[in-house]
């Protein structure tokens, strides 16, 4: 600028001054104008000059930067032929940056053989949270199956140590997903199943295509513990159709080679199709969950379930704030996990809690069994207010209000326990059964149950169980049936005591009752058993009490005072003082009805605090250790 200045002065200058009398002023003027031109032209090439070498070194990029950048978004693995992998380190010459190597090391170790690292380097990478979101990638992408499920199994884990399930094969244009149910369905075994197996199967395919699309408005979520097929039939087809597919599809998975032929014919990929379309129907969920948890009994499925983006899923039921979503995903990750479980859990066996992995050790066992129309997670919730209704909703403080009072409580008040809660099918009445072919007694049912929960573990420490209504019933008789097989002699040696809430041990005069036609026309066989002239029930209260007192079990007994309405029109004092005493163990009457008797109304009211009294009293020398 100050160049351009000085050149426009000269040049006016030169314009206004006088013209010279003498010769040679002219080409004196011609001189300085090509003077001044010449240092105009030269000092405005040099600011040129500057200015563009100055413009490109600003926009030069580092191209190793780049490349640096562009390694962080992709995983490189090295081709290695088959006779040289056994000894191949894939970690040994990989190059990174300093502060990305503690994100390889641990992948390095995550992938070692022995057991205490592997499982150190997994609890690491779940307790890290400052890492980029490329670095979890890295993780998500390189990571075994085995350090994946127990990322999923971690409390602290980030849900970007996850990748997205990958994406679904598209629907056949002719077929709805109702259609594709069906159609696998149909392609599963249909010989040698048994009664309900059929009927669920049966009743599933019988429904016609128009019936299908009579109504296309989206699945219908059916509350309670039951679904009432008897009246909905009909009423909503569609829906009809998916629930009873997925109510046979249960039954199938828990037969190991109809579990082959569901992952062989794209059920993993259309049960996770469902699953996604139905986020706002938590009972379509949880059934999904029970036939992956179901199918994950199977070790060699769990490769399949993996690549199919299932972890994924479950990873993020498991932090569901409702306890029922979050226990069923927890029960398939469990199954999942060969690295810290040896325990299997089937179908209607829920661990409560520790629901991940922990450095926590458990040292005893306490086992809740519902009684009659009763569940897994509904039986134990804290006492309903005046003002609500049962509600699956979660609490923003547990502490003071919880949808299932072991799982928050007890957990918090004896973390050193493992808690378990089953869930069982019951009726009051045949016509209301959800499989009306199903006649299973008391007897029946405590074998089933055993099974499980040997399965499960149960026996391996020492253990509490905790029963309400026919559930104690069921108790007594697994303990009676495990006296008589050596190879559930653990379950006796271990069994420290039991807390009956209003267990009918001497009857009760519900099946008396068939005044409401609705319930009680025909009494479901359930129903029949505890009738106070039951000779199989006055068989099991002799046996049983004369094997607790040889055994010294110790016992504790509640018992309501207030009479229950069961419909609208029958008002029943459901288990009286009378028939709700063992003749062993403390009896305490409560002003409550049957349903409330195992449901405290707050966490000090003395409901729970007895029965933690008791946990605690009976387990103390196992806790101790």
């Amino acid at each position: 600028m100050s160049l351009a200045a000085y050149c426009v002065i000269c040049c006016r200058r030169i314009g206004t001054s006088t013209p010279s009398p003498k010769s040679n002023t002219y080409w004196r003027d011609v001189r300085k104008i090509i003077k001044f031109t010449g240092s105009l032209i030269l000092g405005g090439s040099l600011f040129l000059t500057y200015e563009v070498l100055a413009l490109k070194k600003s926009l030069t990029l580092d191209t190793q930067v780049v490349e640096r950048e562009k390694m962080k978004s992709y995983i490189y693995v090295h081709t290695v032929s088959l006779d040289k992998r056994e000894n191949h380190d894939p970690f040994s010459t990989v190059d990174v940056e300093d502060h990305e190597c503690a994100v390889w090391l641990l992948l390095r170790k995550s992938k070692l053989d022995d057991r205490t690292a592997r499982l150190q380097a997994v609890q690491e990478m779940s307790e890290t949270h400052h890492w980029h979101d490329y670095q979890y990638r890295i993780i998500a992408q390189a990571c075994d199956p085995r350090t994946l499920i127990g990322l999923a199994r971690s409390k602290e884990s980030d849900l970007r140590f996850f990748l997205p399930p990958p994406s679904l094969p598209s629907l056949t244009e002719d077929y709805s997903i109702e259609e594709e149910l069906r159609q696998l369905l149909a392609s599963l075994p249909q010989t040698e199943l048994d009664e309900c197996i059929q009927y669920f199967t049966s009743l599933a395919l019988s429904e016609s295509s128009q019936s299908l699309a009579a109504q296309k408005g989206g699945l219908w979520c059916f509350g309670g513990n039951g679904l009432p097929y008897a009246e909905s039939f009909g009423e909503v087809p569609s829906a009809t159709v998916e629930m009873f597919c997925l109510e046979a599809l249960i039954k199938h998975s828990e037969m190991p080679t109809h579990c082959d032929q569901i992952e062989a014919n794209g059920g993993l990929q259309l049960l996770q199709r469902l699953y996604r379309l139905h986020k706002d129907c938590p009972k379509i969920q949880r059934n999904i969950m029970r036939i992956i948890g179901n199918m994950a009994l199977n070790e060699h499925l769990h490769s399949p379930i993996v690549r199919s983006g299932w972890v994924s899923l479950l990873a993020e039921a498991m932090k569901s704030p409702h306890i029922m979503e979050a226990s069923h995903a927890a029960r398939s990750l469990a199954n999942l996990d060969r690295d810290t479980v040896r325990e299997k859990y089937q179908d209607g066996v829920y661990v409560l809690h520790p629901q991940y992995r922990t450095s926590q050790p458990i040292k005893a066992d306490v086992l809740f069994i519902h009684g009659l129309m009763g569940a897994a997670f509904k039986t134990w919730r804290q006492q309903d207010a005046e003002h609500q209704g049962p509600t699956d909703e979660a609490s923003e403080d547990e502490a003071r209000h919880t949808t299932c009072w072991p799982k928050t409580w007890l957990a918090r008040d004896c973390p050193a326990l493992r808690i378990i809660s089953v869930e069982y099918d019951t009726s009051l009445s045949d016509w209301r059964a959800r499989c009306p072919m199903e006649r299973k007694s008391i007897a029946f049912r405590s074998n089933e149950l055993l099974r499980k929960l040997r399965a499960a573990g149960v026996g391996d420490r020492p253990l509490i169980w905790v029963s309400h209504s026919m559930g104690g019933l069921l108790v007594k008789k697994m303990l009676l049936e495990a006296s008589k097989k050596p190879e559930m002699n653990t379950v006796i040696n271990n069994t420290r005591g039991i807390v009956f809430y209003s267990v009918p041990h001497h009857g009760s005069h519900l099946a008396e009752y068939s005044v409401n036609i609705r319930y009680l026309l025909f009494p479901s066989l359930e129903v029949k058993e505890l009738s106070k002239d039951s000779p199989a029930l006055k068989t099991l209260q002799d046996d049983f009490l004369e094997f607790a007192k040889d055994k010294n079990f110790q016992v504790l007994n509640f018992v309501e005072t207030l009479p229950t309405y069961i419909g609208s029109m029958i008002k029943l004092h459901v288990v009286p003082v009378e028939s709700a005493d063992l003749g062993i163990g403390d009896l305490i009457p409560v002003d409550v009805n049957h349903l409330n008797i195992c449901k405290p109304k707050q966490k000090d009211a003395f409901l729970y605090q007895r029965t933690l009294q008791f946990i605690r009293e009976t387990l103390a020398k196992d806790l101790e250790n």
